[in-house]
């Protein structure tokens, strides 16, 4: 059987939970000095060595001391990596949809609950 993470690439993106996306916007920005990251002509976050740190305001997590980021994982072909866990039986608790008209997006729970996000572009 083929590996089905053989497909993964890299850490796409770390979402981080804020509660003022401006006074974020300038932190991340102004004071680290760090480029905005776009898709489909707006900006969604900043350039992170490959990866985007999006910005999140309205999304489950608030802001903590404590770890908070969620993980997306970009992967050759989101579909086909989506059938391949399904096949093995691993819960896919957020099915891959199209986002933005850009990147197909889907969630999958490691053995321990945790969820980890996958795209790969559309």
């Amino acid at each position: 059987m083929t590996n089905p993470a053989s497909g993964l690439k890299c850490v796409k993106v770390v979402a981080l939970a804020v509660r003022d996306v401006a006074r974020a916007n300038r932190f991340y920005g102004e004071t680290l000095g760090l480029a905005p990251a776009s898709e489909g002509g707006r900006q969604v976050g900043f350039e992170l060595g490959g990866a985007v740190l999006m910005l999140k305001d309205d999304w489950y997590g608030t802001p903590t001391a404590e770890p908070n980021p969620r993980i997306t994982l970009e992967c050759a072909d989101a579909r086909a990596l989506e059938a391949s866990l399904r096949r093995l039986d691993v819960k896919i608790p957020d099915a891959v949809e199209l986002y933005d008209g850009s990147h197909y997006v889907g969630a999958f729970l490691d053995s321990e609950g945790n969820k980890l996000w996958f795209c790969s572009p559309a």
